[in-house]
């Protein structure tokens, strides 16, 4: 099945290759963000190879919403894995209900403001407020408005490539590495790893990969799962 116009690349990476490496990458963020020492080179790298997962999973959102035959089941399907993931998320990350919750949300904003934007009725200005306020509703997700602006400009660039790692490229600097960036903060240079991310989108090959009900649901699966067990293993054995 064709996901994309864009050429193919050697080496080449199935959409399910993509989703292995975004979910390896956030589970080693995440036990990263718990184990190492944020003053080492080894949390630098670490947490760095774990800034692939979110654009990654933004750019499969995207992708998905043109090949998903009902749609409002697929975002039905967020919302609820969004609400599933809240306590895991802020428990392990030690947070209020109210004061964050995961990217999850943040994922389902951005397929509601893509859908928002692929609307053959609605008027222009209208579509920008609704998109406007997607990004307000995912202020407290992780990755907040940002995941929102990558979904949407995977979907509506989506027949360039180029134009898709431009607008992902300016959204990442200028709402994610440029604020509070400083070469002597070990916290702010993992936030570069966004780019390596590139070359991964540029492997893609249009192709979704083996069906199989582990690969649909590993990551509705794995995120909360991880965080439960994350969570487990830091406050009731270590």
């Amino acid at each position: 099945m064709e996901f994309t116009t864009k050429p193919l690349f050697i080496p080449s990476l199935n959409s399910n290759t993509l989703k292995i490496i975004a979910i390896t990458a956030m589970i080693v963020d995440h036990t990263t963000f718990w184990l190492v020492s944020s003053h080492s080179i080894s949390y630098v790298i670490l947490r760095m190879f774990g800034r692939v997962a979110a654009p990654i999973m933004c750019y499969l959102i995207s992708e998905g919403y043109f090949h998903i035959s009902n749609k409002k089941r697929y975002l039905k399907r967020l919302f609820i894995f969004a609400l599933i993931s809240h306590y895991p998320y802020i428990l392990y990350f030690n947070l209020t209900s109210f004061q964050a919750t995961s990217i999850v949300w943040g994922l389902c904003m951005g397929m509601l403001a893509l859908s928002i934007s692929q609307s053959k009725v609605m008027p222009l200005g209208l579509k920008f407020l609704f998109i406007f306020i997607c990004c307000l509703l995912s202020w407290t997700a992780d990755w907040n408005y940002i995941s929102v602006l990558w979904i949407l400009f995977f979907g509506i660039f989506r027949k360039n490539f180029k134009l898709q790692i431009l607008s992902f490229m300016l959204v990442g600097f200028i709402f994610y590495i440029l604020p509070g960036f400083s070469f002597a903060d070990n916290l702010s240079i993992f936030r570069l790893g966004i780019l390596l991310a590139i070359p991964l989108l540029t492997s893609y090959d249009g192709t979704l990969g083996k069906r199989s009900f582990l690969m649909k649901w590993s990551f509705y699966i794995i995120y909360p799962g991880h965080l439960l067990v994350l969570y487990v293993l830091r406050y009731f054995i270590f």
